[in-house]
């Protein structure tokens, strides 16, 4: 999927290139093309050369919350409704203890530390499918959670905000938190819809009557100020929570005992292999979206979906982050470098640019975690997966352009 998008966007750009040259005689366009892939490397660089620090000490405190236990203590605290919601689990079973440390990992922005757990949770799952080559109830449900699952800490947006010159790059967190919860809920509810889940148990109405009750406090707190306070509020929240959560790792991992320092140091040079990893994977997106913008198709194509907008009557702010929206099921990376050449083009602090953060941090890449989960067990027939995912990526995108203009409109 992803070699086909790469693909796509050069042989795209130099069709679009030769009508530009031959029908409309620009002939400076083939210079623009390369002229943007040089561009796009140079922000590329720039681009690294933050993440390296950032990534570096996140995943470095994120070592010291995994040697204190905390993601241990969390995966027990949750794992009672994944009890309730697939009954065809025994409990005490490993697939249950792995799905919730997945989910925790990811809770707590732990992708490294989420993917191979996430792998041993599909595998133990695969032990208790009576069909081999067909996805299980459990097993649909745990990838549809996966890739709407709410992630607490998006630190990779707001380094790439911060990289893209935002005055307050956390001033999405809440919106980003909204999102994503919507999409969770999306993702839930379509699955139990399909599977007849019973989700007026106690048990699981427990769960999400706090989960609930939480964002909706949230929400109805922040409906409550003015436009310019709702920025600063989801801003001063943010960074607040994101310092608290730090202290908290720290003091639990004294409590444990652990040598916090070498914690630390131990998951930053994981960060700092993270970090070089990530750059080919950029650099390759960066430039092929640096040339299809270029070449005037992503223009052509975002200005007719613009006119359709303006047409219905509706305002089409949001129309220049939806290239970020379309990539992300499919793209990872790709809707990641989206979200960076929209807010170098449009500035990290406009409203396109917001909200293709906002976007970014909602979903996750429904047809990749689709691809690795399913196809590390040989499942070849994924039943209503792609459809209950795709479902949460529509809930999630959707909420983000609500949550956009309700705090940035």
């Amino acid at each position: 999927m992803l070699n086909r998008l790469w693909i796509s966007f050069f042989l795209i750009a130099f069709i679009s290139a030769l009508y530009q040259w031959l029908v409309l005689d620009q002939i400076l366009i083939f210079e623009q093309l390369v002229t943007a892939i040089f561009d796009m490397s140079k922000v590329t660089v720039d681009i690294a050369i933050g993440l390296i620090g950032i990534l570096s000490f996140w995943l470095g405190m994120m070592k010291v919350a995994e040697h204190a236990g905390l993601i241990e203590k969390l995966s027990r605290a949750i794992s009672p409704l994944f009890n309730k919601l697939m009954p065809e689990v025994p409990k005490g079973h490993p697939a249950m203890g792995s799905m919730t440390m997945n989910l925790s990992a990811n809770f707590l922005g732990l992708d490294n530390a989420a993917t191979p757990l996430g792998l041993k949770a599909m595998q133990d799952l695969q032990q208790l499918n009576p069909k081999k080559d067909t996805a299980s109830n459990a097993q649909i449900l745990f990838l549809v959670l996966n890739t709407s699952s709410v992630t607490l800490f998006p630190v990779a947006v707001f380094v790439y905000r911060a990289q893209q010159g935002a005055v307050n790059p956390t001033d999405v967190f809440i919106p980003i938190l909204l999102a994503t919860f919507a999409s969770t809920i999306a993702g839930l509810l379509a699955v139990a819809t399909i599977q007849k889940i019973k989700l007026y148990d106690k048990v699981v109405l427990l769960y999400l009557s706090a989960g609930i009750a939480v964002i909706g406090g949230i929400a109805v707190y922040f409906s409550t100020l003015t436009a310019q306070a709702l920025a600063q509020q989801s801003s001063l929240f943010g960074n607040l929570l994101i310092f608290l959560t730090l202290v908290i790792f720290i003091l639990s991992a004294m409590r444990k005992k652990v040598d916090v320092y070498n914690s630390f140091i131990e998951g930053a040079k994981e960060g700092f292999e993270t970090s070089i990893k990530l750059i080919p994977y950029l650099l390759a997106m960066l430039c092929a979206i640096g040339v299809f913008r270029a070449s005037g198709a992503l223009e052509l194509i975002v200005d007719t979906f613009r006119q359709v907008i303006i047409f219905l009557g509706f305002d089409s702010r949001f129309v220049d982050a939806l290239p970020t929206a379309i990539i992300k099921p499919l793209s990872g990376s790709g809707a990641r470098a989206m979200m960076i050449e929209t807010m170098n083009t449009h500035g990290a602090d406009s409203f396109a640019g917001r909200l293709a953060s906002i976007v970014q941090g909602s979903t996750e890449t429904t047809f990749y975690v689709l691809a690795v989960y399913f196809g590390s067990v040989g499942i070849r027939y994924s039943r209503h997966a792609i459809t209950c995912g795709l479902f949460a990526d529509l809930a999630g995108i959707s909420a983000a352009v609500f949550v956009c203009y309700w705090f940035f409109g």
